[in-house]
């Protein structure tokens, strides 16, 4: 065997080690290297799953820390009654996240964007369609489930329109109700101005539409109004698998779902909302139907279950996987 020799330095180095891990060692206790730094909440971006022979991706344009749910959902009811209500289903009852999705469906022919996010720097849907693989040069078809800032601020950027290439689809009566000049005086007036300088500009490039009303094949309109005069949800088809894109049907997956006549801040005409929440819900829940809602939480993809007299919000997992 040959001999093992150590040169001075390592034997000094090694003595050194030793006498400095000694009393770490007579007491138990084993250095330990410098942690890794924490990096933060991941921030996901987009999401695609496969719909028949469409692919739809959703797109994460921000996701905001409010003070809620009460008085923003259960408008009528008492903080105490929405606490429980938020309690019962594990969640803060004096804060939240809202998240905005837009909704991009690529039929193979087509590229269909639905809404455009808050814009002006506050969201961030340009960016996101480009980590999803597009650009928004090639969006195709932009389609507005109705005139909210939320769903109408990214349709221009800087003066000019945000997805040059498309044309726009909208509800007939969503348009005629927010590009009267009759808006541009009390509550309505700062919505009405963003709609004099989003979207009357475009309204060349627009096909207005009602219920029923095509926005490509496969991709139809239904009458979804309450939330605004002509908010609309939009129904997709492939090869018979379904997903209806519902916007502001619902806007929390708790409050609004399981308590559906609980007024809404947001809602314009409120009966009339909780009213169609009933009705959409009772559409996805009979038919097994996948739905996209605008604020339900990333990658906003789920179904709606009868539960109790009410309904229950279920996201979705590996469904469109198999």
């Amino acid at each position: 065997m040959k001999s093992v020799s150590m040169s001075r330095r390592a034997a000094l180095a090694s003595a050194a080690g030793a006498a400095f891990a000694a009393p770490f060692i007579a007491r138990g206790v084993t250095p330990v290297q410098a942690a890794a730094p924490q990096l933060g909440p991941s921030r996901p971006s987009f999401n695609r799953v496969q719909l028949g022979g469409f692919e739809v991706t959703t797109l994460l344009d921000a996701a905001n820390p409010i003070p809620g749910p009460h008085p923003i959902f259960g408008q009528d009811q008492t903080a105490e009654a929405v606490a429980a209500l938020a309690k019962e289903n594990h969640l803060p009852t004096d804060k939240m996240v809202i998240g905005f999705t837009p909704v991009l469906v690529n039929t193979g022919k087509e590229l269909v964007l639905f809404d455009t996010g808050l814009g002006g720097g506050a969201g961030s849907l340009p960016a996101q369609i480009k980590a999803s693989g597009y650009t928004p040069e090639q969006v195709d078809v932009v389609v507005i489930t109705h005139m909210h800032p939320d769903h109408i601020g990214g349709l221009m950027s800087n003066g000019h329109p945000t997805y040059a290439n498309a044309r726009y689809v909208t509800g007939q009566v969503e348009y005629d109700f927010w590009s009267s000049p009759d808006r541009l005086s009390g509550p309505t007036e700062g919505g009405a101005k963003l709609v004099q300088a989003n979207v009357v500009p475009l309204a060349g490039k627009m096909t207005f539409i009602g219920n029923e009303g095509e926005v490509v094949a496969g991709i139809h309109g239904i009458d979804a109004h309450g939330h605004t005069p002509g908010h609309m949800a939009f129904h997709i088809e492939s090869d018979g698998h379904r997903l209806l894109v519902w916007g502001d049907v619902a806007n929390h997956f708790v409050v609004s779902i399981q308590r559906p006549d609980w007024h809404v801040r947001f809602d314009m005409d409120k009966e009339k909302a909780a009213a169609t929440r009933k009705r959409i819900f009772d559409m996805a829940a009979a038919d097994s139907l996948a739905v996209t809602g605008y604020h339900m939480p990333f990658p906003s993809l789920g179904y709606i279950s009868a539960k109790d007299g009410g309904y229950r919000w279920d996201a979705a997992s590996y469904q469109f996987s198999i």
